[in-house]
């Protein structure tokens, strides 16, 4: 798979011409169903290729997602959340569809009793007893401010957004600074002990860098003392297992792994309570406003939330943007050159190769319209954030990397509306300080393999499997 542009040189363009015509033919016909398997290991590779295609036929397509799953009992759970959904490719019309208050993000809510009554058919006692403990289980990851509409959503986010101003994360960038510093220090301490030398010592950014950065920073952000730390690793691992792999998250030891965590965060909510600190967890449990405060559950929720939205997208984003500039050198000699266009190294990174293509959580609550076409009550709607930052009539040669562009921070990557990204700010300034120091202290920073040997990871979201580096 190359990660090459495809306007960078004429045979790479040529390159491009043929998957396109490829892709295209397994663009469905209008009206017809375009399935677009999630699980195939190349589906990153080509989607922008396919998005392109979707938004050529027409500004709605219908889709449907495959994960080449197999196992029944699984199907039955997903009948409903499996269907076919209307696809909005459009950069005008993908805001659009964010911004209107007739769409719902709960999905549970959206089940009729028809609905969820079809939903067990077929299953056994033991099969709903077992359906019923794993709802349970997972109840605070799935009603985080993701998955839930007004009132509850606009209380819990007013409590919570005065931590995520861009002031209050700007007064992080010393602290994020030192994490990065801290982590690259040690890199080069690894690579000495294996007696490697500046320009040709060897990390792999992802294991090294760009993982256990984030969840520092949002440990550090959250309060949770440093002696808890490698108690809880395995913890938020499971948090980014339920996110990444579905079917790993219904196993048992996942389950108990978040019981587990839950424990701990419920015991340290208490102790913050009886001496609060200057952390957000201590916030939270004594935040109040006209007579509204956070439930346990709805903590418990924005703490998971923090871990999963908050960890996966920054890695995505920190490999993703040093991919992009190895691979652009003269993208990378201008950042060389003004340092300061380490901001919009974030802002091109999000546009061109942003953490998260698509957002597929959006039920109409009433008969509308989209972009032209009928929506029915019940109906899904789809929106692809990685189609609308690709948009030819919203960005001017849309699939150049290009961090010099003036708009590039016009991108929906982080969303609109009610639910734009509440981590936007902290990831921004992560990201910053990731790449200035990162070609700061390494000169000869490159890539240790073949462009074409860097791949992407296979799941959902847009990341790479491993990013080999020489520093």
């Amino acid at each position: 798979m190359t990660t090459t542009s495809t306007d960078t040189e004429n045979i790479i363009a040529a390159e491009a011409h043929g998957a396109d015509v490829a892709v295209a033919s397994e663009i469905a016909p209008d009206d017809e169903l375009t399935i677009l398997d999630i699980s195939d290991p190349d589906f990153m590779a080509t989607a922008n290729e396919r998005y392109k295609a979707l938004r050529e036929k027409g500004r709605v397509s219908k889709v449907k997602f495959s994960a080449g799953q197999t196992d029944e009992e699984k199907n039955l759970r997903e009948d409903f959340f499996s269907r076919e959904t209307f696809f909005v490719t459009h950069f005008d019309d993908v805001v659009e569809t964010l911004l209107d208050d007739r769409f719902s993000v709960d999905l549970a809510a959206a089940l009729t009793p028809e609905q969820r009554e079809k939903m067990a058919e077929g299953l056994t006692p033991e099969q709903r007893e077992k359906m019923a403990r794993e709802e349970e289980n997972f109840r605070p990851l799935s009603r985080s401010l993701l998955s839930i509409d007004p009132p509850d959503h606009t209380r819990i986010r007013k409590l919570v957004q005065p931590t995520f101003t861009g002031r209050g994360m700007e007064a992080m960038r010393e602290s994020i600074q030192e994490t990065v510093d801290r982590l690259l220090d040690q890199a080069e301490q690894e690579a000495a002990e294996r007696g490697e030398t500046p320009g040709n010592r060897r990390m792999e950014l992802l294991r090294q860098f760009a993982l256990p950065f984030p969840v520092t920073v949002i440990s550090d952000m959250l309060g949770i003392p440093r002696e808890d730390r490698d108690q809880i690793r395995g913890w938020t691992e499971n948090l980014l297992r339920v996110d990444r792999v579905r079917d790993e998250a219904m196993n048992e030891s996942v389950q108990a792994g978040l019981r587990d965590f839950t424990a701990y965060l419920k015991e340290l909510f208490e102790r913050k309570r009886q001496n609060p600190r200057d952390d957000m967890i201590s916030r939270m449990v004594q935040a109040e406003e006209d007579d509204d405060v956070l439930e346990e559950e709805e903590i418990l929720a924005t703490v998971f939330l923090m871990y999963l939205a908050g960890h996966v997208t920054t890695v995505n984003l920190v490999g993703n943007g040093v991919v992009a500039l190895l691979t652009h050198p003269e993208q990378l000699a201008s950042l060389r050159a003004d340092p300061g266009l380490a901001k919009n190294v974030v802002e091109e990174t999000l546009r061109y190769w942003g953490p998260v293509d698509f957002i597929g959580r959006r039920i109409a609550r009433e008969e509308m319209e989209v972009a032209g076409t009928d929506i029915a009550k019940g109906d899904q709607v789809t929106v692809s954030l990685a189609s609308a930052n690709r948009d030819p009539d919203r960005f001017a040669n849309p699939e150049a990397f290009d961090i010099t562009r003036a708009d590039a921070n016009r991108h929906v990557a982080f969303g609109k509306g009610i639910h734009v990204c509440l981590g936007a700010p902290l990831a921004r300034i992560e990201g910053q300080v990731a790449f200035e120091t990162l070609i700061r202290r390494y000169p000869e920073l490159r890539l240790a393999a073949p462009e074409d040997e860097i791949e992407w990871s296979g799941n959902f979201l847009r990341g790479f499997k491993q990013v080999p580096l020489l520093f």
